[in-house]
């Protein structure tokens, strides 16, 4: 009995084990690449660029964002009415990076959003990546430029000011329907992610 006892006691949980580089596979035909509904004006898409880069600047290959745009109401609920034949919500896609972690993505900006405490939340997208070695995902959100409401988010405020840029796109300097948003993992100008 003691001896089973000893070999219980020094018996310890094993890390668990990482996913992919998988998930691109998991992507299935219909999952959505875009965040634009049919009836959408052409002059009111924007086209969201950037890239996924780890703590060496190198770019991340076959992470996944998946991305949650409010709807009409301003709420990120969607209802059976909501949702495409297939059963995606609007408002929702998986963008996966390429080889040289590039991503790119068409959406509309969502109008200010109402929090249930009150106070009001910029115009802004939140964002999910999985990736291989990541055990949780990461959540940050893509705010829009300038945007008179980004100053009074509750979370960009809560962000440290020399931070916050991270979470805002930078408008391309020849169109302004084209947004830059890049995603760094590690180093001095990590993005910022969020606990949920």
């Amino acid at each position: 009995m003691r001896h089973l006892q000893d070999q219980s006691e020094r018996h310890v949980p094993t890390v668990s084990q990482t996913v992919g580089p998988f998930f691109s596979i998991g992507l299935c035909p219909h999952t959505p690449n875009n965040l634009v509904p049919a009836n959408a004006a052409a002059a009111e898409i924007l086209t969201v660029r950037g890239r996924v880069l780890d703590g060496d600047g190198q770019g991340v290959p076959d992470a996944i964002l998946e991305i949650w745009r409010a709807d009409q109401s301003r709420k990120y609920e969607a209802t059976e009415s909501d949702c495409d034949p297939s059963g995606v919500p609007a408002g929702f896609a998986r963008i996966p990076t390429n080889e040289g972690g590039e991503f790119e993505f068409q959406t509309l900006k969502p109008g200010t959003i109402a929090a249930s405490t009150g106070e009001a939340h910029a115009p802004h997208l939140a964002v999910l990546i999985f990736m291989r070695g990541l055990l949780r995902h990461l959540v940050t959100r893509i705010y829009f430029p300038q945007e008179q409401a980004n100053e009074h988010d509750p979370v960009l405020r809560a962000v440290p000011a020399e931070r916050r840029s991270t979470l805002v796109a930078t408008a391309a300097i020849s169109n302004n329907s084209e947004l830059c948003w890049n995603v760094y993992l590690q180093g001095e100008a990590e993005t910022v992610f969020f606990e949920v």
